[in-house]
Order: structure tokens, then sequence, then C-alpha cells
């Protein structure tokens, strides 16, 4: 059994390992990690020799530890990463780079298509009719986003929708409130069969599927990293939160994850503050006593138009995993523009927590 897992914010761990009467044999760690003493790869193997293939990653982190000695140094390694590498292996979890992945970028939508086509692609990936696609949204129209169980009159201020012409849509995962704007939002979604978190965490799921983006950062001088549960932050602030949902497999197919992502390229703190009601309670964990002071735009990282931080990222996934430029078919957008006008597009859905 094979298992691969990248650190967040760390190097590659890769397993390889046999299962014998319920228990791990013939354990090998490798990877790209730097590790010191030499010997200490030694201890790590040997104390996952023989744990029983039950174990959690958490249960396997702690053999790692108990066995290494206090002089071991890791760097890019962490005993957590070498057990969820291995809970990978035992799951039969699949890589990034075993899927011929599908870039979908077309012109702009209405947020309630935005919100179905959501659904629609991950549905085709969850029943194998559609490779992974990652899908880079263009907006037509300013819009709150809401998250799937909040409260409609808890999160909007609807006058202050209405005064900057904001349409209010529900999306189906969880998650808190986007302010978009056009050309001040960047938005992505990627739908990936489950096999791809195979072994890990919901919240492990979350690092793992950021950390690309985290590179594409990188690449453009922005060092970012991945803030629990579901926040990209950088010593300058917030600057993207993410949310997903999970949908089983249908017709014999995978399932899929729908993870997506909405950065703030630019954004008007003062208009996000009359549409949005962020209380007290909300920021009382964030570590800052403003709204305005917890979403650090893009823009001002970058000095990039836009255009080029969307076409950057575009080309660091292509880079590290190929993307192949594709579109949404006729089929599937017949599909998602009935569910605007059954569901996303419908008072009974967007006020469905009123």
């Amino acid at each position: 059994m094979h298992g691969e897992y990248k650190v967040p914010g760390g190097k590659l761990v890769v397993v390889d390992l046999d299962v014998e009467d319920g228990v791990l044999r013939n354990v090998r760690v490798a990877g790209d990690f730097f590790l010191e003493p030499d010997e200490a790869i030694l201890s790590i193997n040997g104390a996952l020799e023989g744990a029983p293939s039950s174990t959690d990653a958490a249960g396997l982190a702690a053999r790692i530890t108990a066995a290494l000695p206090e002089s071991a140094v890791m760097l890019g390694l962490t005993a957590e990463g070498v057990g969820i590498a291995v809970r990978r292996a035992l799951a039969h979890a699949t890589e990034w780079s075993d899927y011929d992945w599908q870039l979908v970028h077309t012109g702009p939508q209405h947020p309630a298509l935005h919100m179905a086509l959501d659904e629609v692609l991950t549905a085709e990936v969850a029943a194998g009719r559609r490779a992974p696609t990652l899908r880079v949204w263009e907006w037509a129209s300013p819009a709150v986003v809401i998250g799937s169980f909040q409260s409609l009159r808890n999160e909007v201020d609807p006058d202050g929708a209405a005064k900057h012409g904001m349409t209010v849509v529900r999306r189906i995962s969880g998650g808190g409130a986007m302010f978009v704007e056009p050309t001040s939002t960047i938005t992505y979604s990627l739908s990936v069969p489950e096999s791809l978190v195979s072994g890990l965490s919901f919240a492990d799921s979350y690092a793992y599927l950021d950390d690309w983006v985290l590179g594409a950062l990188g690449d453009m001088g922005i060092k970012a990293w991945y803030q629990p549960l579901n926040d990209i932050a950088t010593d300058a602030g917030k600057i993207a939160g993410a949310a997903q949902k999970r949908m089983a497999g249908t017709e014999g197919g995978p399932g899929a994850v729908l993870h997506h992502v909405t950065m703030s390229y630019d954004i008007d703190a003062d208009k996000m503050l009359e549409v949005l009601r962020i209380g007290k309670e909300k920021m009382s964990d964030k570590g800052t006593k403003s709204a305005k002071k917890r979403v650090d735009p893009l823009r001002r990282q970058t000095g990039l138009a836009r255009e080029q931080v969307i076409e950057n990222m575009i080309a660091s996934f292509r880079n590290r995993y190929g993307l192949t430029n594709g579109g949404v078919t006729a089929r599937e957008l017949a599909r998602a523009e009935e569910l605007v006008r059954t569901k996303f597009g419908t008072e009974e859905w967007t006020a469905r927590v009123p």
C-alpha cells in the first residue's frame, strides 16, 4: 500500500507498507523532508511496525513521538503528517497527479447560476461522468452569498443589500457569508473525487486542498498560510475563506468533495459593513476589533491586476498537476439553469433559515 501527504507549509511524506493479520508490516517512510539524526528514520519506521491497522492518525503520531530520540529534529515533517500518510495508504487514497484536471473559466454568470454550477459539476464528478475540475468564477453582478446554515436576517441587512444592488443567494456548503463585487473578488471551486481526501480528517482536507493556492500566492511574493478551520491568512490579515460540501457517489461513482474559496482582491469595507451584519461575537475570536482589519486585499499585497492574479493562479495549478482547458457541457448547463428556477433562485431556498 502506498500513501502520500504534503504537510501544509512543509514537505512531502511518502509511506509504503503492508498489512498482515491486521497490523502494519514492512513500513517504509520517505520524502523530501529533513530529519536529524539519520537513524531517526529507523525510529519512525520501527514505531509504526506492528501498529494495528485500525490506529487513527493521532495514535500513529503518538507512537512516532514516543519513539523519537530527544535530539531528533524534523524540518518539513511532523509526526502527525506521517500518521496521515499512513491512513491515506490504508484508505487507498488517490493523488493530485492521478487525474487529468479540467479548467472551467467562462464569462460572467449570475450569482444563483454559480451556486447551481457548483452543485451540478460536483455531482457529475461524484457520478464519475466528469474529470476533477478547477472552476474559476466570474461574477455578472454584486452578491452576498450566505452559508447553507446561516440565518438570512442575522447575516444580511436587506436595506443595505438593496441600496448597493446586491443579490442575496444561499450556497450548498456551510461557513460564513461572502461579500462579492465582480472586480474585487476572486472565487474558485475544486470539484474532486472523494478518494483525493481519503484518510484525511474533515479539517485536514481543508489544508490539503488549499496547499496549491498557498504555493501560487508564494510565487507572487505573498507568504500565506492555512488558518484553521477555513481561512487563508497573511501577516497583513485574512485574504480568503473556504467552504466544503461532500456528495455521495451515484451510479457506482466515486463520490466527490466541493471545495470553494473566495479571495478578496480588493474590498469596499464601508459598503461591506452596510450590507453584512457582522456581530461582536463573530469578531471575538478573530484577534481584531474591526471587520475592516480582518480582510487584507490581494491588490495591495501583490500590486497586480486581478486578471493577472487569476492567470498566475491558473498557471501555478497547471505547472503542479496539469490542467486542460474545458467547459460546461450543454447538459450540465441545462441542469444548472433548472436548479436556478427550482432552488437557488427561489425565496424558499434563500430564506430556508429565516
